[in-house]
């Protein structure tokens, strides 16, 4: 399920202020779709959304200033509902007295900020977007390596913990240990992140749980991550067949979306946090247009066609 947060939370993560309201800030939020109410000025409330967040820009307060006293107070009063977080106006513009009057009487905060109304929506929407959406809750652990989030799943016991600790010794970011929240940020890309009772938090078997935060220091944790794709350790099994050139495409489905993956084989003796790290680096490559396996099949064909009988 999604997150239910308030107005203190979108106050303190953006560049907002307080014009009024400050004991009001614990409205809830439920919904990260923020309102242009233009139409809505000149009276015009079919499709009014009041549980969103309404946004008053240049474009609405100058258009406020053609109505009467009257007119303002009738669209505020249908405006102000109960229902209704907030009232965010930007470019330090200000609110007619008769907005703020009404606003105080249902008890709604109204927030102000220097940002342009293009600005301070998309810092809202990324914002509420993250905090809102349904989340997925996966067995396993998430590690940033070179930018990149790494999912990394197995079975239990398999080792996943102990390599992300080997893998944060190296220089590289723990984000989640055992459970891992991922959410869609858009139509391509998932974001991962620990649950807050968890969070820079790691079990290790036959030593108990570590803050990775304060042993290792901040530059080992990271709160969030994008994840560029899924790397599941299995067992070795040797009647199960592995990918061995890397051609192989393979996709697990989280939140709609289709997350590349790979199957790396758990052996006595394989350095699973190098193998890991290019892994990593690998996939970076290819993303940039440097494919190994391509480079490995224009060498095989071109000996294929030298060593092959010419035709007299």
């Amino acid at each position: 399920m999604g997150k239910t947060i308030q107005v203190k939370d979108l106050l303190s993560n953006t560049r907002l202020s307080v014009v009024q309201g400050q004991e009001y800030l614990n409205r809830p939020i439920v919904t990260a779709d923020i309102s242009r109410p233009g139409l809505e000025m000149t009276g015009y409330f079919d499709y009014y959304a009041p549980e969103r967040i309404q946004l008053m820009g240049i474009t609405e307060t100058t258009f406020a200033q053609r109505m009467t006293h009257d007119e303002l107070l009738m669209i505020a009063r249908k405006m102000m509902d109960p229902r209704t977080p907030a009232f965010v106006v930007s470019t330090w513009r200000k609110l007619p007295v008769e907005f703020l009057q009404i606003a105080a009487e249902n008890k709604i905060p109204v927030l102000e900020t220097e940002l342009t109304s293009s600005q301070i929506l998309a810092n809202m929407t990324y914002y509420l977007s993250g905090q809102l959406a349904d989340r997925q809750s996966v067995h396993g652990v998430l590690v940033d390596i070179y930018g990149l989030g790494v999912l990394i799943t197995g079975d239990s016991g398999v080792g996943k913990s102990e390599t992300a600790l080997e893998l944060v010794q190296r220089g590289h970011r723990l984000i989640a240990d055992d459970r891992v929240d991922i959410y869609q940020r858009d139509e391509e890309n998932l974001v991962g992140e620990a649950p807050a009772i968890l969070r820079h938090l790691m079990e290790l078997r036959g030593v108990g749980i570590i803050d990775v935060l304060n042993l290792f220091g901040a530059g080992a944790v990271r709160d969030h991550s994008t994840i560029a794709f899924n790397l599941h350790l299995a067992k070795w099994d040797k009647d199960t067949k592995f990918d061995r050139l890397g051609n192989g495409e393979d996709y697990i489905t989280v939140q709609g979306v289709r997350l590349p993956r790979m199957v790396l084989p758990v052996q006595t003796g394989r350095n699973l946090a190098v193998l890991i790290e290019t892994a990593a680096k690998n996939f970076r490559a290819k993303k940039m247009g440097f494919d190994a396996t391509e480079t490995f099949n224009k060498n095989l064909n071109a000996l294929i066609e030298k060593n092959s009988p010419k035709d007299e």
